[in-house]
C-alpha cells in the first residue's frame, strides 16, 4: 500500500474532495485525522472509513486559529510518532457571480484573505512538526489558474495561494518536507466516470467538459487517486510543483 503506516490530517475533510482523499489514504493504509468546522460531516466520514477496515479520527478546528491549529498538529504527531502527509482542501467562502465593477471590497478580499490565513495556520502547524522530523508531505488544492469573468476575489486567492506554497517548499525542502498543489478546473463531477471514452468529431461533448482536451471532468475519485500518488514515496522528487489535473481546461 501507498500509505501504509503513514500518519496523514486532511484538513476540510467533510467535503467532496476531502472526504474523497480521507477514504484513499485510508484505503492506502494511512492512519488518518479528519479536521473541520462541522462535526457530523466529519464523523459520517469517519464511519465510512471505519467500516471499511481503516483507522480514522475527528476533530472540529477552524483553520483561522492558529493557536488550535498548532495544538492539533502537536497532539497528532505525539500520539503517532509524527505527521506524513497534510492534504488541504478547504474552502475559502467566496463570493462569485458579481462583476469586479460591482462588488464590495470586503468580498472581494474574503478568499484571499481565508485562503493565504488559513494555509499560512495549517502548513506553519504541521511543517513545525514535518521539518523536526525531517520528512513529510503538504499538499492543497489550489483551484484554477485561468482567469474568468465573474470569479471574485477567487483567482487572486488561487494565485496568492501557489505563490505561498513556493515560498514554503523553499523553506521546507532542506529539512526533507515537500510542498505541491493541485490544479482543478472547478468542482469535479461525481458522475465523470461515464465520460471516460473519447468523443469524436460527430458525437456530443458531455455537460460541463467544454474546453477539456478530453472530453472529461475529473471524478472526485480520480483527484483522491492524483491526491495519494502525491503524497506517496512514488512522488518523492516531486516539490514546488504544480498538478495539472484539469483535463487540458489548463495547459502549459
Amino acid at each position: 500500500m501507498l500509505l501504509n503506516q503513514k500518519t496523514a490530517i486532511i484538513y476540510g475533510a467533510g467535503g467532496a474532495i476531502g472526504s474523497a482523499v480521507a477514504q484513499a489514504y485510508a484505503r492506502e493504509g494511512a492512519e488518518v485525522h479528519l479536521v473541520g468546522r462541522t462535526e457530523a460531516r466529519l464523523d459520517a466520514v469517519a464511519q465510512r472509513i471505519r467500516a471499511g477496515g481503516g483507522t480514522a479520527r475527528i476533530a472540529r478546528v477552524d483553520v483561522q486559529d492558529r493557536v488550535a491549529l498548532e495544538r492539533h498538529a502537536s497532539a497528532v504527531a505525539a500520539a503517532g510518532g509524527g505527521i506524513d502527509v497534510c492534504f488541504n482542501a478547504t474552502s475559502n467562502d467566496d463570493v462569485q457571480g458579481t462583476p469586479l465593477l460591482d462588488m464590495q471590497f470586503e468580498d472581494f478580499m474574503r478568499p484571499v484573505t481565508n485562503a493565504v490565513t488559513g494555509h499560512f495556520n495549517i502548513a506553519t502547524a504541521v511543517g513545525r512538526q514535518m521539518t523536526r522530523q525531517g520528512r513529510g508531505v503538504i499538499l492543497v488544492m489550489a483551484g484554477g489558474r485561468e482567469a474568468i469573468p465573474r470569479l471574485g476575489g477567487s483567482h487572486v486567492a488561487w494565485a496568492a495561494l501557489t505563490g505561498l506554497c513556493r515560498q514554503l517548499a523553499a523553506e521546507f525542502g532542506p529539512h526533507g518536507v515537500r510542498v505541491a498543489w493541485l490544479l482543478s478546473p472547478g468542482s469535479p463531477d461525481p458522475g465523470a466516470q461515464r465520460h471516460q471514452a473519447s468523443f469524436g468529431e460527430n458525437e456530443a461533448t458531455p455537460p460541463g467538459t467544454e474546453g477539456l482536451l478530453r472530453n472529461h471532468q475529473p471524478s472526485y475519485d480520480e483527484v483522491a487517486n492524483i491526491a495519494t500518488f502525491a503524497a506517496s514515496d512514488w512522488a518523492r522528487t516531486i516539490t514546488a510543483s504544480e498538478i495539472n489535473i484539469t483535463g487540458g481546461a489548463v495547459i502549459d
